[in-house]
């Protein structure tokens, strides 16, 4: 059976059954699920989330928490909404609020599909850059990522966003510009929106915005390089491009009783996918807003990166809570 015929009867045996208990059982058992489910399915076959998505409301219909439909229209913050707060020059700002996390379509670990709820925060428009590094390198007199020569940027790559950083390096830069690194809620929000969009641009997959393997990526691209993948509140490579570290660790979602020996507080979670095929080791489609990575926190490799958020200031959201208020 050909990988593109194998996605269509995955699709039907695993994306549209009712029955969450059947499915979740199709995706491990069944022959045709395994190609996108196991991660067998050549970078080559269609990918199977490129088949025509359900509606917003059937992923409402998946889920068993009822107050999901309750979830108001999507919306952009616009600058004005955002509290005054210095240091946020390229950033966006993300409401506070509820939205819809996880999904129940796919992999174990990134279900149950709930709503959760965030402060609102101010999050980098952009993946760090080698640029950006560059300055805390000479800064801090941190050691520079191993791959540049003589601890220099190579040529023209100052835009790419910056790898080879482990999670103490993301942390540590995040701190030294006045910031922190995202957790997990806040960057699934930052990426998809209230409604629970199932990439950044939407739930249609496309070959053209984002740089991931389907496109046969040879590696990492400057950051902002597609502009018609931006996730609703404006930010660019939230799905593809370079794996970005979180501040959570790796564990189950609420509600989730599905044992996994890799949970645990020595691993930290990582965000968005990125330019490499790691379907070899089983990891999926990483180009989904809901998906979850995990490596113990001093792994550098060629495909991680990170960008950084930012709370409001206890004046900043007073005098913004202020502004707010009827009358």
């Amino acid at each position: 059976m050909r990988a593109g015929s194998k996605a269509l009867s995955c699709q039907s045996a695993c994306h549209l059954p009712d029955n969450l208990e059947q499915s979740r059982q199709n995706k491990v058992r069944a022959p045709e699920c395994q190609s996108c489910h196991l991660g067998v399915l050549s970078t080559k076959a269609q990918n199977p989330f490129s088949q025509p998505k359900r509606s917003p409301r059937r992923l409402f219909a998946l889920t068993e928490n009822a107050s999901i439909t309750k979830v108001k229209s999507q919306t952009q913050a616009s600058p004005s909404e955002a509290p005054s707060e210095s240091g946020t020059e390229n950033m966006a700002w993300v409401p506070g609020g509820e939205f819809i996390m996880g999904s129940n379509e796919r992999w174990d670990d990134e279900g149950p599909e709930h709503i959760a709820s965030v402060d609102g925060f101010y999050i980098d428009l952009y993946e760090t850059t080698n640029a950006d590094y560059k300055k805390f390198v000479d800064a801090t007199q941190r050691e520079a990522p191993y791959h540049w020569p003589n601890g220099e940027i190579p040529k023209g790559k100052g835009s790419d966003p910056v790898i080879y950083v482990n999670w103490f390096d993301a942390t540590d830069y995040c701190q030294w510009r006045g910031k922190r690194l995202p957790n997990e809620k806040e960057w699934e929000k930052a990426a998809r929106g209230e409604n629970g969009l199932i990439y950044p641009w939407g739930d249609e997959w496309s070959l053209d915005r984002s740089n991931h393997p389907y496109k046969n990526s040879t590696g990492v691209e400057p950051v902002g390089s597609y502009p018609n993948g931006k996730s609703p509140y404006g930010l660019y490579d939230m799905s593809g491009n370079v794996w970005e570290w979180v501040d959570s660790f790796y564990l189950p979602h609420p509600g989730n009783n599905i044992h996994r020996s890799e949970y645990g507080t020595d691993k930290r979670l990582l965000k968005g996918g990125s330019w490499f095929d790691c379907l070899s080791y089983g990891c999926g489609l990483s180009a989904p807003t809901f998906n979850r990575s995990f490596f113990t926190p001093e792994v550098r490799n060629n495909s991680f990166g990170f960008r950084c958020a930012k709370s409001p200031s206890k004046a900043g959201a007073a005098a913004h809570s202020s502004a707010q208020s009827p009358g």
